[in-house]
């Protein structure tokens, strides 16, 4: 064979190997994020909300948008309209869209082993935010960040045990609670009734689901004021409810804070209005901006770094003395 045929049947081999390898790298699927200015993969961070049941809740999905933002990565977000079966299927859509870490603020704290494994099988790290799930498999997400729920309700009965500690008679307590199954109205609920429980002068007489929301707040406020004249304290789990049942009360007659003394948790602006006019007596907070911590995190696991499994997130408590100072510097 002459040396121009070998040349020729050699660049015809090189043109079939660039042409297999081309087909090759056209098969592959592209990333789920778009290329920066650089471009280099944007790190992309799927993420689902609960909803926007609340100030709180608003609050918290700005802080995590513009942390995002702040971050550089690419933001799919999705909000649940407090459905779980919405976060569900947000997150297989994340999985389908290969993003590159998943984040969400579980509605429940049940029923979400199967839809975490599929993310693990996929090899997509899970972030849990402000609410935990109940699972026996740990491995199924890679952190936990957000409040002490538990803690939160403690310092509301704590408040309560010190302020009625010279109380003879009765203390009824009527109870406006989260959402049901939720772990914020799992953990501050027992939180709250495993201390002030311990003094049998303090009765609950009634509670509730008000479903963190300040239109059902108010709803059933009026309900517990229909069936009970002799109603004391009101411990809400957030203050949207709390603000509802301030309607409520004064809508019957009543003074908030005279006739009934209210605590509650969350640290909205309206709370604080509330605190500063004498309505409500104490608000613990709980903090919705953490969008910063969030970014840190999704960052240091999709760089392979080791994280803490809990993170907490900073906040404290607040009674109607400060809430005048205090008032200006809510952010949400």
């Amino acid at each position: 064979m002459s040396r121009s045929i070998t040349r020729t049947l050699g660049a015809v081999a090189v043109a079939a190997a660039m042409t297999v390898s081309l087909a090759a790298c056209a098969g592959k699927k592209a990333p789920a994020g778009s290329a920066d200015a650089g471009g280099q993969h944007k790190l992309v961070f799927g993420f689902s909300q609960v909803g926007a049941e609340s100030g709180w809740r608003s609050a918290n999905t700005k802080s995590i948008q513009d942390a995002a933002k702040a971050a550089g990565f690419e933001l799919k977000f999705s909000d649940a309209q407090q459905k779980q079966e919405n976060q569900i299927a947000a997150i297989r859509s994340f999985i389908q869209q290969k993003v590159d870490v998943i984040g969400f603020s579980p509605v429940v704290t049940t029923g979400w082993d199967t839809v975490l494994k599929e993310a693990k099988t996929a090899g997509i790290p899970v972030i849990l935010t402000d609410r935990a799930v109940d699972t026996q498999d740990k491995t199924l997400y890679k952190t936990f960040i957000g409040s002490d729920f538990v803690k939160e309700g403690t310092s509301a009965g704590q408040w309560l045990v010190d302020t009625e500690k010279s109380a003879t008679g009765p203390v009824n307590i009527a109870e406006l609670e989260g959402t049901t199954g939720s772990a914020p109205a799992i953990d501050r609920k027992k939180g709250f009734e495993d201390v002030v429980l311990k003094d049998p002068k303090f009765k609950i007489i009634a509670d509730q689901t008000g479903d963190f929301t300040r239109a059902k707040g108010k709803e059933v406020m009026e309900a517990f004021l229909k069936a009970h004249k002799d109603i004391n304290v009101l411990f809400a789990h957030n203050d949207d409810m709390a603000v509802g049942a301030i309607q409520a009360i004064e809508e019957a007659g009543l003074k908030p804070g005279k006739d009934i003394k209210i605590v509650s948790i969350d640290g909205i602006k309206d709370a604080f209005q509330a605190m500063a006019d004498g309505k409500i007596e104490e608000v613990v907070e709980c903090n919705p901006l953490i969008g910063p911590q969030i970014m840190d995190l999704v960052q240091k696991i999709h760089d392979k770094q080791d994280v803490p499994d809990r993170v907490l997130s900073k906040e404290g408590v607040f009674s109607k003395d400060q809430a005048a100072a205090e008032l200006p510097n809510r952010q949400y």
